[in-house]
């Protein structure tokens, strides 16, 4: 990832930390709601993840829990990822 922590759920990431930052995955209509409200792009200033925004400073915690709750019920609608290929050959025992 990007060095700092995740919460997955059917191993899409719904949440995310970013040094300070608290990011969330939304669908269209509640990211422009939360643009409204503050959230502005998350990640790295110079390629931001696509689909996350930073919860803006200054929430409650009923609020962020709000905003946290749409992005866990938007990610539980998304099909599983699927698990990529280990690129290393299996060890056999000898």
């Amino acid at each position: 990832m990007f060095g700092n922590l995740g919460a997955f759920l059917n191993g899409n990431m719904f949440m995310g930390l970013f040094g300070a930052d608290v990011g969330v995955k939304l669908g269209d209509a509640d990211q422009e709601a939360l643009k409204a409200a503050g959230g502005t792009p998350f990640g790295p200033a110079e390629r931001p993840m696509s689909g996350y925004l930073t919860l803006p400073p200054g929430l409650s915690g009923d609020q962020a829990q709000g905003w946290i709750n749409k992005s866990l019920a938007f990610v539980a609608a998304l099909p599983a990822k699927a698990k990529k290929p280990s690129s290393k050959p299996k060890r056999t025992p000898t």
